[in-house]
């Protein structure tokens, strides 16, 4: 049985091959020799001659240099190749806008592929056929006042770059609404694009309000409240699983600040590493952002932020608009404001936070509550006291309270400042 399959086997084989030589005999039999090649006869070398080059019956090519292509100057289209080449240097980049407005304000960016502003490049815009240029070169035209209503915005041509060619249209909003805007991460920049040392303060306002009584000591879950921290990059590096096994509960995290000079937007260097660091440790988590906002418009700036830097991330706790002076005697710019404006910039903050879905309030000690804020105004929202104190002196409603600046936690350097919660 064993042999009748081998040679059947072997039977079809020799059918298939017969038939494979059968069907390209030419091309064999010219190969074999049994068959003249065009121009000759015998088996034929290349020849350089190309009235000789015939093709065969299969439509192969026989004599033919299969390099020959490389010495012909024209095969290539030169003329084509030096456009394409021209096209890529013209517009090898691409430059689109962005437009926002929240209260009678208009502000242009002009991003690349991936939306990140451009720098370096003096950009302008024709808004309703008036030319604005971006003479500072940050990627970022802002214009007010504009009046409210339709406005069309076109980014002239820049020399290198695929400008975006259709206008682009926005509704300039007559009166501010407390909604985040969710192009505001393009202007927010880190420590490294600033002077921190006339941006930033690590002085505290609520000295003022310091007791001769201060705990210094953690209370822990005391009379029915959740022992937290709050920290930002003044505590540097922290051991957080050492931090939950000290009795840490809660902490509020710092999540950026407005420049005190410049007014720009600066994320904490240190809140991504805190706030995961807090989190994998099982640690509920808020925010704080040190505002030095001067009208409505930029509180919601800021609101918008600490939203987008907080997006990712369960809070436990609320976003925190700290309001207080920057502790360099009256040099920030928000330190002389009218009690009026400070209280509609913290308001709008809290309003814009709660419109996206997250619960919000206002960090300040007792002295600015009383002095720098209408509080008649602000006590539906979560207020988180200042004041140093065995006791607070504060007569008016709060949910939180920061007992000291003086603590001392395992796994932080140095001092840290010890709250407790009221909240459910």
């Amino acid at each position: 049985m064993l042999k009748y399959a081998i040679s059947t086997a072997i039977f079809i084989c020799i059918i298939i091959l017969a038939l494979v030589v059968y069907l390209n005999w030419p091309q064999v039999g010219q190969s074999l020799g049994f068959i003249e090649r065009p121009g000759g006869s015998g088996p034929q070398t290349q020849s350089t001659d190309t009235e000789e080059i015939d093709s065969s019956p299969a439509g192969l090519m026989f004599g033919a240099d299969p390099k020959a292509f490389l010495q012909d100057k024209d095969f290539f289209d030169n003329a084509a190749d030096e456009a394409l080449t021209s096209i890529t240097v013209t517009y090898g980049k691409t430059a689109n806008l962005v437009l926002s407005s929240v209260e009678r304000d208009l502000r242009i960016h002009i991003v690349d592929i991936l939306g990140r502003n451009i720098s370096g490049e003096e950009f302008s815009v024709l808004v309703d056929g008036t030319e604005y240029r971006d003479t500072d070169k940050d990627g970022i035209i802002l214009i007010r006042p504009m009046r409210a209503g339709e406005a069309i915005v076109i980014l002239n041509p820049q020399p290198g770059y695929r400008t975006q060619t259709e206008p682009a249209v926005i509704n300039i909003r007559q009166q501010i609404e407390y909604v985040a805007i969710n192009e505001l991460d393009l202007i927010i920049l880190s420590e490294s694009q600033i002077d921190e040392s006339v941006e930033d303060t690590s002085e505290k306002e609520a000295d003022e309000d310091r007791g001769a009584n201060e705990f210094t000591e953690p209370l822990g879950s005391w009379a029915g409240a959740k022992f937290g921290i709050d920290v930002s990059k003044w505590n540097k590096e922290i051991d957080w699983h050492r931090v939950a096994a000290a009795g840490v509960e809660f902490a509020i995290i710092r999540v950026g600040y407005r420049g005190w000079t410049s007014g720009s937007l600066v994320e904490d260097p240190y809140f991504q590493r805190n706030i995961r660091g807090a989190t994998d440790a099982g640690i509920d988590v808020g925010i704080y952002f040190f505002t030095q906002a001067i009208n409505a418009v930029e509180a919601v700036e800021e609101a918008s932020m600490a939203l987008a830097l907080t997006a990712d991330y369960q809070l436990a706790y609320p976003i925190f608009i700290d309001s207080e002076g920057t502790g360099t005697g009256g040099k920030g710019r928000a330190d002389h404001l009218s009690t009026e404006t400070r209280t509609e910039t913290v308001k709008a903050f809290i309003e814009t936070v709660q419109s996206a879905g997250r619960h919000g309030g206002l960090y300040s000690a007792r002295y600015w509550l009383y002095n720098q804020l209408d509080m008649a105004q602000l006590d539906r929202y979560i207020l988180w006291l200042a004041e140093y104190r065995d006791v607070p002196l504060y007569t008016g409603y709060y949910q939180m309270w920061q007992y000291s600046s003086k603590g001392s936690i395992d796994g932080i350097e140095g001092n840290v400042d010890l709250n407790l919660s009221y909240l459910d």
